[in-house]
Parts: C-alpha cells; sequence; structure tokens
C-alpha cells in the first residue's frame, strides 16, 4: 500500500546527512567503513518507509539482501565489468571494494532497524497511566 510517512522522511533526511558528513569528514577505519555501511541499510529502510505500509520485517529483510547482493557485485568488481569505473557517482554508490566485515555492518543496521521499530510498536502499544 503507497502511503507518505513523514516520520520517516524526517529519519531518512537525517541519516543521508549523517551518512554525507561520514563520507566527506571520517577517514578512519571504523566510523567510515562499518558505521557508514550500518547505516546505509538503516538509510534505504526508511526510504521506502516513507512511501510504503509493509511489514518491518519483510522489508528490512530485502533491504539486507540487497546490500549483500551489492557487495557481492563489488566481489566481481561490477562496475569495472560496466565500463563505469571513470564515474564518480556510480563507483560511489554501488562501491569498489569488497569486504567481508561489511556483510557484519549490513546485518546490525537490520538488526538495528527490527530492533528500533520492535522499541516504537512496544510504546505505541502501552496504554496511558
Amino acid at each position: 500500500m503507497i502511503i507518505f510517512n513523514p516520520k520517516y522522511l524526517a529519519f531518512f533526511v537525517i541519516l543521508l546527512l549523517t551518512e554525507i558528513l561520514i563520507a566527506l569528514f571520517f577517514k578512519d577505519a571504523f566510523i567510515r567503513p562499518f558505521v557508514g555501511d550500518c547505516l546505509v541499510v538503516i538509510l534505504i529502510y526508511c526510504f521506502f518507509k516513507i512511501f510504503l505500509k509493509v511489514s518491518d520485517w519483510k522489508l528490512a529483510f530485502g533491504v539486507l539482501l540487497f546490500a549483500c547482493s551489492v557487495e557481492i557485485l563489488q566481489y566481481f568488481d561490477f562496475v569495472r565489468r560496466l565500463n563505469l569505473e571513470n564515474n564518480r557517482f556510480i563507483s560511489v554508490v554501488l562501491g569498489r571494494t569488497f569486504e567481508w566485515l561489511d556483510f557484519i555492518a549490513y546485518l546490525s543496521g537490520f538488526l538495528i532497524v527490527l530492533a528500533v521499530e520492535k522499541i516504537f510498536q512496544n510504546r505505541q502499544n502501552q496504554p496511558n497511566l
């Protein structure tokens, strides 16, 4: 079902700005590669939740599969095979470097999404005292 959810739009914008700041200002071995990859799963999830009323679990799992698929494409140097290695935008969006630990970052983002959604659902279901 198609909807518009401003709460997820706000989350998406905050996460997008955070990802941009990480990309511009962090050149370390943890925040940029791990936290950035963890947040990208949450970012994509929030983007789809702006417009779709779907199962949290199904959407989060779909985003996890998508992220893992992109990582597998990186293993096969997909960007180079498409002759797009000189396209900076495509290289950044799809990535050029395969890393096994990225799967852990994606799984972490998936688990964070499910945990946060569960917390919000529990809060909404509690009676006001």
